[in-house]
This record gives C-alpha cells, sequence and structure tokens, in this order.
C-alpha cells in the first residue's frame, strides 16, 4: 500500500515537473460547456494566471466541474488532492477522482489510476450526495414512530441488529442522525458510511468495506453492543460516547460539555425515547465512573 501510494505521488510531482497543464478542453457537459468553462478558470486560480493564487477557490470550481461529469474538473480536483494543493494530500480520494476521470478517456487519469490500483478510492466530500431527510418524532404527532425509509437498509438492520442484541429502533436513530441513510456519506474528520465509522473504528470492529450496507452496519452495532455495556445501557451516555468518544464522556464524567455532543445526543434521544437499554454482562468491564444505578434486563 505504502508503494503504491508513494509511487502515484511520485508520478504526479514528474508531471508537475515537466511542465504539464490541464487541458482547457474536455468532454461536453449537458449544460453546454459551463463545466469546462470552471475547469479553465478554476486551473487559472491554481496556477496564478492572471489572478492571485487560491487554491480554495480551484478546488471549489473543479469540483463544480466534477459534479457535472466532467473528465478535466475530476482529474483537477484528483490532482489537487494527490499533492496536497489546498487540502490534506489524499491519495484514496485522489485515486476515486482519477478513476471516473479514466473511464471517460482521459489518458493522464489512466496513467495515475494503474498506479493508484492498490489503494481504495475514497469518494470526495464535495461530491457525496446530500442526506435523505428523515422526519422525527418530535416534529411529528405524540407518540408517533419515525418515519424510516423501508428499504434494504432497513431490512439490514433488523436482520444483524438481533444478533447484537441491540435494538433495531436504536439503530435506525443512529443511522438517521449520523448519515441519513446515505451509504457514501464522508463526513470531514473521514467518518465513513451510514453509521459514519472513523478508520480506526473500523479497524476495531473489523470493518472490511465501511462503503458497504452490511458491513457498515455490523461494525457500528457491534461498537453500540460494547457501548451499551461499557456504560450499562444508558443510552445518553451511549450516544455521547458514540460522537465525542468514551475516554470524553468519562473525562468529564457524562455528556461532555461540547456543543456538538450535546446536540447530538438531544437528536439520538428525540428518536430513541428509552433512557435505558438492556446490555449484555461480560462483554466488557464497566467504567468505572459507572455506579450501579441501571439495572440489567
Amino acid at each position: 500500500m505504502h508503494f503504491a501510494r508513494s509511487r502515484l505521488f511520485m508520478l504526479t510531482v514528474a508531471l508537475l515537473a515537466s511542465g504539464y497543464a490541464l487541458a482547457e478542453s474536455g468532454p461536453p457537459a449537458a449544460d453546454g460547456g459551463t463545466a469546462a468553462a470552471l475547469v479553465t478558470e478554476a486551473a487559472r486560480y491554481e496556477h496564478a494566471e492572471g489572478v492571485p493564487r487560491d487554491y480554495g477557490r480551484a478546488i471549489e470550481l473543479y469540483c463544480a466541474a466534477a459534479k457535472a461529469g466532467n473528465a478535466d474538473g475530476q482529474y483537477g480536483l484528483g490532482w489537487m488532492y494527490a499533492n496536497g494543493r489546498g487540502v490534506t494530500r489524499d491519495d484514496a480520494v485522489a485515486a476515486h477522482l482519477f478513476s471516473l476521470a479514466a473511464r471517460q478517456g482521459h489518458v493522464q487519469a489512466q496513467n495515475l489510476q494503474k498506479l493508484a490500483a492498490a489503494v481504495k478510492p475514497v469518494t470526495p466530500p464535495c461530491l457525496v450526495p446530500p442526506p435523505k431527510v428523515v422526519q422525527a418524532p418530535d416534529e411529528a404527532a405524540p407518540g408517533r414512530e419515525p418515519n424510516y425509509p423501508r428499504g434494504h437498509i432497513y431490512n439490514v438492520v433488523g436482520k444483524v441488529s438481533p444478533k447484537y442484541e441491540v435494538d433495531p429502533q436504536l439503530v435506525l436513530a443512529f443511522i438517521s442522525v449520523e448519515s441519513g441513510f446515505n451509504a457514501n456519506a464522508v463526513s470531514p474528520k473521514n467518518a465513513q458510511g451510514l453509521m459514519q465509522l472513523i478508520p480506526e473504528t473500523a479497524r476495531r470492529f473489523r470493518v472490511k468495506d465501511a462503503f458497504n450496507a452490511e458491513d457498515n452496519i455490523k461494525g457500528g452495532v457491534a461498537y453500540l453492543q460494547w457501548l451499551l455495556a461499557f456504560f450499562k445501557g444508558d443510552v445518553p451516555l451511549v450516544a455521547a460516547a458514540y460522537n465525542a468518544g468514551e475516554r470524553a464522556v468519562e473525562k468529564y464524567r457524562g455528556i461532555p460539555p461540547y456543543p456538538e455532543t450535546r446536540d447530538y445526543v438531544r437528536r439520538i434521544t428525540a428518536l430513541y425515547r428509552k433512557t435505558t437499554h438492556p446490555y449484555r454482562q461480560n462483554l466488557v468491564p464497566a467504567s468505572p465512573m459507572l455506579s450501579p444505578r441501571v439495572a440489567s434486563n
């Protein structure tokens, strides 16, 4: 993996040193060429051609062109990620973008794609579709269940959750808040998939593909099972730990004072109104901060 990533970086540097410039023309876009114009403008900001260099603006323009399906836009955005221009260098994101452009016959992208074959592609945040909106119970009539979308994800949750002794309704609440049922969601902190697993958590619970719905849900539910045992079924603490980490909850001996975490707990508990949940004893020693206050069912 490291060797392949190094070769990808070295080739992009070599192309840059040779004076390669992004082509101003590309496959015609559905909007009559606007995407190609965006690429031209992005290249000006990237290379300071008649305007001050502004990598942030270049990324914004390349992304707009990439969304329109323009191969040069996809390649240009990939180039920015491969070289760390205005963003943290990320070969996995670059590999995804080069792959998109290569499928359209972009020669340079095809060359880089071959070297990036060992890198698992990751969709850049700006190309991730917006999550679906799920109606929360506090926006519905009292006593009504959340209006979760039925389909493959709903069915997977129903199949996986009982195996880990976790209420499917609790899992659906986490998926709703974490990703809005968007299996391709990626956060700015690189949390991935339906249950927004960061790479460390994915490895911890043996998730091979965070963008595979069933694999992601298995990992997320396994983590919920662990947190339920660690915090003895206290749902608000479990929600806080899922957002901020179990050590933060222990540090503050309760829900951390972070506005994001407090809002996160509020949203989870609005969807899942039970404050306690049965937990598996002896799965993991309970957090030392807890006194025997929640009985196991």
